[in-house]
């Protein structure tokens, strides 16, 4: 019954997202202007989402709905084309564009969510970029850390090749970054049937501040949006989300 459950909720995950896919394709969450080219105020810290590969803004339908709701932000997107070759290359160009956020907005800081293989650029951005000096916090939604067996399906893509188990981009990932100050927290599954085997949705690395939450029965889709994600994001980053529960981050082991 319970495999019934999760391919039923990710099937209506499918459904949902196929629905909303045509409406974010082309675009983009960005800072809008005033006046003229003067950026409009940002009371709070930019949150930069990050979809997976041949996704885009719409992946985050709920996620936005509930952020803008518990004032968190503002939130920017972040897009890559599928035409990329290298994991290194997206993971540049958010450096400069994460920049050019800090100088409109004037924030020192900003924040990551990332789903699926945009989990996987931010990281890289923030653990091999320099990143962390610019980033507090990433979040990433059913990304394959360790990779996945099921990028081998997806072999004429070059990006999707990097997440294949023991890839040269995962092995300078496992590499010592013992200056990363910023924080992680993952979301994975045991119903993820993109990130195979499941374990490898979480981050093993001694070097960094991780909190890895396991979620059973979830699809790789489905995850987005689920309830207890959307609700965990919105209390890391909402400044009037719930007050904290005392829970702290650990070193992974």
């Amino acid at each position: 019954m319970a495999v019934l459950r999760t391919v039923a909720g990710e099937i209506a995950s499918v459904v949902t997202h196929a629905v909303r896919y045509p409406a974010g394709i082309g675009r983009r969450w960005a800072i809008h202007p005033v006046r003229g080219d003067v950026p409009a105020p940002v009371p709070g810290r930019p949150l930069v989402v990050l979809p997976g590969l041949a996704d885009n803004t719409a992946i985050f339908t709920d996620l936005k709905v509930a952020l803008d709701r518990c004032g968190a932000g503002p939130v920017v997107s972040f897009s890559y084309s599928l035409l990329l070759r290298d994991v290194r290359s997206a993971a540049a160009r958010l450096a400069e564009q994460i920049e050019q956020l800090c100088e409109v907005t004037g924030a020192a800081k900003v924040d990551l969510v990332g789903h699926s293989l945009g989990g996987l650029i931010a990281r890289y951005y923030v653990q091999r970029l320099g990143g962390h000096e610019r980033v507090d916090t990433v979040v990433t939604v059913g990304t394959p850390h360790g990779g996945t067996v099921a990028a081998w399906l997806f072999s004429p893509i070059p990006l999707a090749r990097q997440l294949r188990p023991g890839s040269d981009l995962l092995t300078e990932l496992n590499r010592p970054a013992p200056g990363c100050t910023t924080k992680f927290v993952t979301f994975s599954s045991d119903g993820d049937e993109l990130v195979l085997p499941s374990r490898h949705g979480r981050i093993e690395h001694p070097d960094l501040e991780v909190r890895n939450v396991v979620l059973p029965g979830v699809g790789h889709l489905a995850l987005a949006a689920h309830r207890q994600v959307v609700e965990e994001i919105c209390a890391l980053f909402g400044p009037v989300a719930a007050p904290d529960d005392g829970e702290t981050l650990t070193q992974s082991a």
